[in-house]
């Protein structure tokens, strides 16, 4: 039998999408190995769309085989999971060989299920690989979403993973061919198109938060439930063990602060430093919290350190709230999902001044921004919010405020499902969205395969 006969039948009045999120699971629990922004945004964004009156299929990759193949979100939502490769974890940098599979998979899913999908919002690389695939194959408008991109972090290692020209020459090809790529913040958007290509289509639709779930309550009551002293400050780090997200930059700046006075009355050392994140013994991420572990203690930091765990999304508002100061010291982030989420519960953030985090967070209005890796101006940043309560308090009416105007899900929902509506307009009008452009024939599109060199295309013009 097939692992999809649940399949539902053809809902009338609702035309069904495919959100296609390779490895990042919209129905894994966040906070575990490959779990974090990119699963928030596509789960959220299809409960949303869902809402919005589209019939929502988001398409992923079975990692174990007692997973269930079908997860129903709601009657209109659903995330499958297709088998590509071993049913079993894989890191990203060994995935892609397995994209053909998946690929294939999804053909079949559709044939089996009946479905037919007019437009598809590819989320990272790998998938937008898949979706070129499809494009090839069919009639459908490919929406893309980076995430991450190869040409940011390749800049910040010194050794670059077999994959990256592979990757490097996928993402241009991405933002050439796709009908649109959606950047989620100006900065994304400038580094795309100094970066990546001066060519193919942008639109500029940010991520956003569930301000049902993350919204302001009473401080003293967020540290009452989760056991923490009400006079004493709290640093929060919310994300996962990887060395690109600094959370070595903010141990050591904490390690600074213990040695400062955080303000004229309190023990200077009086502080907690709560670390909210899953991680597994067996995965890269266990690893690097054992790293970080040993820093704590290597800095005499264990009386105030706090490794939380995996936090489910029900109880991470009370963290938010209880915090004093959030920080987001990540060497790169596209957008950077945790600082509205803070904001939204009126907690102030001090991040990384790189990425999406530049657009996100408003200096000196819902928090601060400090140089990657920088110690000492992440010490400063955090003891500057500490210290002065009544600028904080402002801090946090305005970082609020910012995200309840900007950043919810139904808002960014209403703007994907606009630029939906659009492209699937200009696509039966046979009328080009951007400017006259010839046909996709599937001999138009130059497809870069696995374990094949990238080659040039020719005969396709591509209007900017």
């Amino acid at each position: 039998m097939s692992p999809f006969a649940s399949s539902r039948p053809l809902v009338p009045g609702r035309q069904a999408i495919a959100l296609i999120s390779e490895h990042g699971d919209p129905a894994a629990e966040i906070g575990k190995e490959e779990a974090g922004g990119q699963n928030v945004y596509v789960r959220q964004v299809g409960e949303a769309l869902a809402k919005l009156g589209w019939q929502v299929d988001m398409f992923t990759r079975k990692t174990h085989p007692d997973e269930a193949a079908i997860v129903e979100h709601s009657p209109h939502c659903r995330t499958i999971r297709l088998i590509a490769g071993p049913e079993t974890f894989v890191p990203r940098d060994e995935l892609y060989q397995y994209m053909p599979q998946f690929v294939q998979a999804f053909l079949k899913f559709q044939s089996q299920d009946g479905s037919n999908y007019p437009l598809i919002h590819t989320n990272y690389w790998m998938s937008g690989w898949v979706g070129l695939q499809i494009k090839a194959l069919s009639n459908i408008q490919l929406v893309h979403t980076y995430h991450s991109l190869g040409a940011i972090k390749y800049r910040a290692i010194a050794k670059r993973p077999p994959i990256a020209p592979t990757r490097l020459a996928v993402e241009q090809q991405i933002l050439e061919q796709a009908d649109c790529v959606v950047a989620t913040s100006p900065q994304e958007q400038e580094h795309l198109r100094s970066l990546v290509s001066t060519k193919g289509n942008l639109e500029i639709i940010p991520c956003g938060t569930d301000i049902e779930n993350f919204r302001v309550m009473p401080k003293a009551e967020a540290k009452a439930i989760l056991g923490l002293k009400p006079n004493v400050p709290v640093v929060l780090y919310v994300g996962r063990f990887d060395p690109r997200k600094g959370i070595e930059t903010l141990v050591r700046a904490c390690a600074q602060i213990k040695t400062s006075q955080v303000d004229s009355t309190s023990d200077p050392a009086d502080f907690r430093l709560v670390i909210v994140g899953g991680s597994d013994p067996d995965q890269a991420d266990g690893q690097e919290r054992q790293r970080i572990e040993q820093l704590v203690q290597a800095l005499d930091l264990g009386k105030q350190t706090v490794f939380a765990g995996r936090i489910g999304h029900d109880r991470l508002p009370l963290y938010y709230t209880a915090a004093d100061v959030c920080v987001i010291p990540s060497h790169y982030e596209p957008f950077g999902l945790v600082a509205i989420e803070a904001m939204a519960c009126g907690t102030p953030v001090v991040a990384s001044a790189v990425g999406g985090l530049k657009f996100t967070v408003v200096p000196e209005e819902t928090g601060l921004l400090a140089p990657p890796q920088d110690v000492n101006a992440f010490a400063n940043a955090i003891n500057r919010i500490l210290a002065d309560e009544l600028w904080a308090r402002k801090l946090r009416r305005q970082a609020s405020v910012r995200v309840q105007q900007n950043f919810s899900w139904m808002g960014v929902a209403a703007q994907l499902s606009d630029l939906y509506r659009y492209l699937l307009a200009q696509s039966l009008s046979q009328e080009s969205l951007w400017g006259d452009r010839p046909s996709r024939s599937r001999e138009a599109i130059t497809l870069i395969e696995p374990h094949r060199q990238p080659v040039t295309a020719k005969g396709f013009t591509r209007v900017s």
